[in-house]
């Protein structure tokens, strides 16, 4: 079902042409899921943790916000991976490196990242560092499936009009993108148009199937840096 609707993001209000509901099988999916995935999951995020606290004595959690369903703000949340003064390094190697400060400013992302610790990357090459998503989940914020969670950074300079597919559907912990590029993918834009073509083409057997390529693609850690 297909209605307009207009809603206030910081202060300006967006048209939203193609809002749909959220279907009833994807809310149930996503609850049943989760609570499977975290019980299961639950000795493993334990000694994650752990090991966190034990490496340096910092925070467990990473905590960001970023633009959900009808453009909600929230808090992502992720095992921490970074060094507790990362914005600092990344101000300083940013300002020396001028190659690494192009490829911020074009994907958000650094395939050599100051700020990521040692055992940070282990997690990151695995995903671990994904599993608190799951409260994300329950909590109502986020999908199993759907498009990468973004800040409102990215949703404004990449999405442009394109941001009301986006705003028409919650963020996913995994989706199309990451199971069909991932980070192999350097062009923001197709990363934009992948999006697109889930919001148009969503379906309780499309899901599954990105669950399913998720698991081959976590298992072989392609493109996750």
């Amino acid at each position: 079902m297909k209605r307009s609707e207009v809603f206030r993001s910081k202060g300006n209000i967006c048209q939203l042409s193609v809002y749909r509901s959220i279907p009833w099988w994807k809310r149930s999916f996503d609850f049943v899921f989760s609570v499977v995935a975290i019980l299961f999951t639950l000795p493993l995020m334990v000694m994650i943790a752990l090991a966190i606290k034990i490496l340096d004595g910092g925070d467990i959690l990473f905590k960001h916000t970023r633009i959900g369903y009808k453009g909600k703000r929230f808090q992502l949340l992720k095992f921490r991976t970074m060094y507790p003064d990362a914005e600092k390094r990344l101000g300083e190697y940013l300002e020396k490196d001028s190659k690494a400060r192009e490829e911020w400013e074009k994907t958000f992302k650094l395939r050599n990242d100051p700020r990521v610790t040692g055992f940070g990357k282990f997690l990151r090459r695995t995903s671990l560092d994904e599993l608190p998503q799951f409260l994300n989940v329950l909590k109502g914020d986020m999908s199993i499936v759907g498009p990468r969670p973004v800040v409102e950074g990215e949703l404004e300079k990449f999405y442009g009009k394109n941001k009301r597919y986006y705003l028409s559907v919650k963020p996913g912990i995994t989706g199309y993108w990451q199971v069909e590029g991932r980070s192999d993918i350097d062009n923001y834009q197709k990363r934009v148009q992948m999006d697109i073509w889930y919001v148009k083409n969503q379906s309780f057997l499309l899901d599954l199937k990105i669950i399913l390529k998720t698991i081959w693609v976590v298992l072989t850690g392609k493109g996750a840096y």
